[in-house]
């Protein structure tokens, strides 16, 4: 079995080199007869390729499809025939490391089409397949053309409106999940998993390869490779420290109906059930006094040993400066957990 298909729509450059590609409905393990379509319209062999395809294929394609039972993808097929648009037919046999950037552009669609969650697909390597663009009222640009397009729409006294210029476009111009709020759509980035029941304020962000599980309520940020479990608040302000901005390879998390204050932030995966106080950054080798019941001083230790655990309250004493750790386990319980795992 084959690890996706996708039929794209995309944009091209005039060197003819692919800026970017959009896919409505990218399909995981597609089933047998779907790539043995692709092999007798488009004459698709085996390994992962991305095939341009033009009005005859594609209606080939469409027959083909058609025959083997797939509708949808038949019917999609039939509609890019007619596209005034470069059309794309990509083909992974493996989710190996992409080659070219309609490969990259159907992993992240896989993702937010909640198809893979972050961290199920392999992503390295995909910044030198996407090109730095401007992302326009027009579509996407190629950098290196954008004073000659700025030149041509005011002659014809129009303007061309730049609206970011990044190697990733904006998540809701190719995917709107279902069952979410996004107050500002510019903030949720192509390749973010947003689970159904997530609100995302204004000040909130989401990058790629990362998002939420669901019934989350995001007024911070969420960086790359971060996945929020169901039911946990991020407040205004606040910071996921991911692994491409100083978290190494420790994988950030944060678990269910846990809060992170407003202007706070984890350097550590955290629990199910867990607070961070507002304010208060909590980085690998912070050090963390651990305080029982009666708020008496146990032992203090680095930040990373309380990984994972769930049920604790992070906060910083107002008086000493001290990060302190409270659970609704005793201090002495958790302190004999941390040993018991040296």
């Amino acid at each position: 079995m084959s690890f996706a298909f996708g039929i794209g729509i995309g944009t091209q450059n005039t060197s003819n080199e692919w800026l970017e590609v959009f896919y409505q409905q990218p399909v995981l393990n597609p089933a047998d007869a779907l790539v043995d379509a692709a092999r007798s319209a488009l004459g698709y062999n085996s390994g992962n390729q991305a095939l341009a395809a033009n009005a005859d294929q594609l209606n080939a394609l469409a027959q083909a499809l058609a025959d083997a039972g797939d509708a949808a993808q038949a019917d999609l097929a039939r509609k890019a025939a007619d596209s005034q648009r470069p059309v794309v037919v990509t083909v992974l046999e493996s989710d190996d490391t992409a080659s070219s950037t309609p490969e990259v552009y159907l992993k992240l669609h896989l993702i937010s089409h909640r198809q893979a969650k972050p961290h199920g697909l392999k992503l390295d390597g995909i910044f030198g397949l996407l090109p730095n663009l401007a992302w326009t009222n027009e579509g996407a640009i190629d950098l290196k053309e954008l004073p000659d397009r700025q030149l041509q729409a005011r002659l014809e006294g129009r303007v061309l409106e730049v609206k970011s210029v990044d190697k990733f476009p904006q998540m809701t111009d190719y995917v709107v999940p279902a069952g979410v709020r996004i107050a500002d759509t510019a903030r949720v980035r192509l390749g973010a998993y947003v689970g159904e029941g997530t609100t995302v304020m204004h000040e909130g962000f989401i990058n790629f390869n990362a998002g939420t599980e669901g019934t989350s309520m995001i007024e911070g940020r969420i960086s790359a490779g971060v996945l929020i479990g169901k039911g946990s608040d991020l407040g205004g302000g606040c910071s996921t420290m991911g692994t491409l901005s100083g978290g190494g390879n420790i994988i950030i998390s944060v678990g269910e109906n846990c809060l992170i204050g407003a202007n706070a932030g984890i350097g550590i995966p955290l629990g199910d059930r867990c607070t961070v106080e507002a304010g208060l950054y909590i980085t690998s080798g912070s050090k963390v006094a651990l305080l029982d019941d009666h708020n008496n001083l146990v032992e203090v230790v680095k930040a990373r040993d309380l990984a994972g655990k769930p049920d604790l309250l992070f906060r910083r004493n107002s008086q000493t400066g001290a990060v302190e750790c409270k659970t609704n386990k005793t201090a002495i319980e958790l302190n004999e957990e941390l040993h018991a795992n040296n």
